[in-house]
């Protein structure tokens, strides 16, 4: 499986890539579609940007809300997770002493924009701690809860945590901060193609989720969801043709012929769209190759993975099983220089993933995706041994 799979992507052969959950990587036949954007878009720029994106956009608006159960009018294009989560914190009406609750897990980029949003409010950041290792639903919820106040306006959370590789279980924390008025705002940068997704279900007011990772379509496309109650608050980072006067009265028109939130988001001056139109060719790719079955088989791999070096290290892992990405495992590893062991792991053993320090704990972390193979993960775990000094299980 994995051997047919890897001729499909562009990897480089001379290197062990267990990183996917940084910034994805593109099956070849997907990778083309998106060129082939990029041509149709230089032959006839004017009838591309002009005439054409707003269909064309509807495209993969169409097949995103399909996946995550949602409006195609409830959905729209960005760059990145980090951008559409940045529209939401920049539009939210937050004044001095409001809280903002999210947990000590949360990736820093965001950590840095929330914090960036109370000097420009007043508002105020608290931060629990979810306790390690995370094993029961209730005790996320438990910790969550017990951060909320009446002067809680704002709930954020990762729903797959990027240093620790958790599944957060924050569908009854969304349900409790919608019993008190509080917005919910949730990173799903490494959910989709990774996890399921239903917003219905889920129930959150703001999700904003990369396609670049997990999904496998190009760098540069990602979306954001707002629950259609919500849309109204949020205000465009870019404001271009897509604005309207009207755009925050309820029923409102957008200019080209969309909501006002797709139009307001989409619509922002001369810019490649070419990553975001490739999306449905992402999930043509998947649907091709079986993915469920890909999945498990990798899901087994990474679990392994970890598992082994678990009993090498004699450490406790971060959750039990279920609470574990199910393709990306954050391995707490002994105390060491973990830029060190990342240098040296690339250099001596062509092999990349992250190792880096979280809290007071050292930690490697390896993605696996359908072109990695169990001796590849052979050959990281007798890196790790020799690099750490690890006794041979």
């Amino acid at each position: 499986m994995s051997e047919n799979l890897a001729r499909q992507f562009l990897i480089r052969e001379d290197v062990v890539f267990l990183n996917h959950g940084s910034f994805g990587a593109c099956p070849r036949p997907v990778f083309e579609t998106y060129q082939g954007w990029q041509l149709e878009l230089e032959r006839e720029p004017v009838e591309f940007l002009g005439r054409k994106l707003t269909e064309n956009m509807r495209v993969p608006r169409q097949a995103l809300a399909a996946e995550l159960n949602c409006d195609e009018q409830d959905v729209v294009g960005v760059i990145n997770a980090t951008t559409g989560l940045n529209i939401v914190a920049r539009s939210l009406d937050l004044k001095p002493g409001d809280q903002i609750l999210t947990t000590d897990h949360e990736y820093s980029a965001l950590e840095k924009t929330w914090a960036f949003i109370c000097r420009q409010t007043g508002a105020e950041i608290v931060v629990v701690d979810v306790p390690l290792p995370l094993t029961s639903e209730e005790q996320f919820t438990k910790a969550i809860v017990s951060g909320m106040t009446e002067r809680t306006k704002v709930l954020f959370l990762s729903h797959i945590t990027s240093a620790t590789a958790l599944v957060f279980p924050v569908e009854p924390a969304i349900a409790e901060a919608r019993k008190r008025g509080i917005w919910s705002v949730i990173d799903g940068a490494h959910a989709p193609g990774h996890i399921p997704l239903d917003m219905q279900k889920l129930g959150a007011d703001f999700y904003s989720g990369n396609c670049h990772k997990w999904m496998m379509a190009p760098k540069g496309s990602a979306f954001l969801y707002a629950r259609p109650e919500v849309q109204s608050l949020l205000d465009p980072l870019v404001v271009s043709h897509g604005w309207t006067a009207q755009s925050k009265d309820p029923g409102a028109k957008g200019a080209f012929d969309n909501s006002p939130f797709v139009d307001e988001m989409e619509m922002m001056g001369t810019r490649d769209p070419s990553a975001f139109l490739a999306i449905p060719a992402a999930l043509k790719f998947r649907d091709d190759n079986d993915w469920p079955a890909v999945a498990e088989h990798c899901r087994a791999l990474a679990q392994d993975t970890g598992e082994r070096i678990a009993k090498l290290t004699g450490l406790e892992p971060f959750s039990s099983p279920e609470f574990c990405a199910p393709q990306m495992v954050a391995m707490p590893i002994p105390e060491c220089d973990p830029l060190a062991i990342h240098t040296a792991l690339f250099e001596q053993y062509k092999i990349e993933i992250p190792v880096f320090r979280w809290k007071d704990h050292c930690v490697a972390r390896v993605s696996v995706q359908g072109y990695n193979s169990k001796p590849q993960m052979d050959r990281l775990v007798e890196a790790l041994t020799a690099l750490l000094n690890l006794n041979k299980a």
